[in-house]
């Protein structure tokens, strides 16, 4: 990592930082000079900063703060290493960093020890998890009273329409995107296609499968910093929110995934487009764990707004194949590529816990030899199918009593991560959606 700096010599500051329970940066600037010591002997800073809500206020009551004395965590470099920041004006590099007791224990309640810990059991299986996400977002400009698509850099004009797949969307906002691909490789962020989607300013660029799922989650937290900090260098900001616009699309996250066995070789695949008995398993591990994920899946006030029928959001607990209207689809293709696509998720995730608690209940289905219900055929909307959560409160209280969370992440995280989106749900009813609005605009 000291050979970063050393390569180098015009990075001028250091931020180091790591992601809180709602996906939210954490830390510390450093100075260049004191760099050696940020990587040789951590940093500290309290436990209760990673569970800290969406205000960045501590969760009343918290075990982790006045009862416990509020005590320091050391947190440590990530194996990713150093990180340009392009979006600050003055050459900057992020170190993300990770926390541990001063044991050397992993800290519990860290979202990205929790997908380490998935991983762990996927490797005592002799597997491993391919993992690549599909982001959505808006460009907006927020500057007025409404939220509104940007003036176009190239004719200054607003368009406010669908523009699915247009050219001219993505020829017109050329400077911002090749801006942010020479980012991504900076970074080292697999960015591959960009797409114009169905709303107004808003876009889907397809981070490529990566057979590693921390640096899958890595690259998609750094994105959303990226394209959030790069918006505003371009005089605009960039939204991840699930529903910015009340009458247009709402942003989804999509994963995809396939499991290596130890002589990589994808276990989905039998050599049909069916898929393997493997597959089977892990669909139904997925559409088991569904209602007690959907606090991962959609985790803020406003995330529930995206679920409406007929929207290219799941409402049902269904898969299929080849099928945009169910939770789980099986893409069609080459077999050796056989995969899921898991659709519900809104881009306000937390990576980290997003993908643990996909990869999670895929490994409880493989393990529990767990059989789904039948593929369904035709239009989900039209099916009588069980229902997700329609609401915030209700799915605070499926991830709760859920068997499967249970299995997929630690106990003291299920406590941390409830806390804060109980504390999030009170303090959100005092709120107008206008400030609703305005508050995960600028965090989410």
């Amino acid at each position: 990592m000291s050979d970063y700096l050393f390569e180098n010599p015009e990075i001028k500051s250091i931020r180091v930082a790591a992601a809180d329970l709602n996906g939210q940066p954490r830390g510390k600037r450093i100075a260049r000079r004191y760099a050696q010591k940020a990587i040789d002997e951590g940093t500290r800073f309290p436990y209760s900063v990673l569970n800290l809500d969406i205000w960045g206020e501590d969760i009343d009551d918290s075990p982790l703060v006045f009862e416990a004395g509020d005590p320091d965590g050391v947190l440590r470099p990530t194996e990713r290493g150093f990180v340009p920041m392009p979006w600050i004006d003055a050459p900057t590099a992020l170190l993300p960093i990770w926390m541990f007791h001063d044991d050397g224990r992993p800290f519990a309640g860290d979202p990205r020890h929790a997908l380490a810990r998935v991983v762990d059991r996927y490797k005592a299986r002799g597997l491993t998890p391919v993992v690549a996400t599909e982001m959505e977002f808006y460009l907006i400009d927020d500057r007025g009273r409404e939220l509104r698509v940007p003036p176009s850099p190239r004719s200054g004009k607003r368009r406010q329409q669908a523009e699915i797949l247009a050219l001219r969307q993505l020829d017109a906002w050329d400077a911002f995107f090749t801006a942010l691909y020479d980012a991504c490789e900076e970074m080292d962020i697999p960015a591959d296609t960009t797409i114009s989607e169905a709303g107004p300013g808003q876009f889907e660029i397809n981070l490529m499968h990566a057979p590693d799922a921390l640096k899958a989650a890595d690259d998609a937290w750094f994105f959303k910093l990226l394209v959030n900090g790069l918006a505003r260098r371009h005089g605009f900001a960039a939204s991840f929110m699930a529903k910015p616009y009340p009458d247009y699309s709402g942003s989804g996250l999509h994963m995809h995934f396939s499991i290596l066995d130890d002589q990589g070789r994808n276990i989905f695949d039998d050599g049909t487009a069916k898929g393997s008995t493997a597959l089977r398993h892990a669909v139904a591990g997925c559409l088991q764990a569904m209602p007690g994920s959907m606090l991962i899946l959609a985790p803020h006030a406003t995330s529930y707004d995206r679920f409406v029928p007929g929207a290219h959001a799941p409402t049902g607990i269904a898969w299929a194949y080849e099928n945009r209207t169910t939770a789980l689809r099986i893409p069609s293709g080459n077999p050796a590529a056989r995969r899921i696509e898991h659709r519900v998720a809104g881009g306000d995730i937390n990576p980290y816990l997003l993908i643990a608690a996909i990869l999670g209940a895929a490994l409880n289905g493989i393990e529990d030899g767990a059989e789904p219900p039948p593929p369904i055929t035709g239009n989900a909307y039209d099916k009588d199918l069980e229902q997700l959560p329609r609401t915030w409160d209700a799915a605070i209280d499926a991830f709760a009593k859920s068997p499967e969370i249970a299995r997929i992440f630690p106990a003291d995280l299920i406590a941390n991560f409830l806390a804060t989106k109980r504390q999030e749900l009170h303090y959100m009813a005092e709120l107008g959606p206008e400030e609703r609005q305005e508050l995960y605009l600028d965090s989410i």
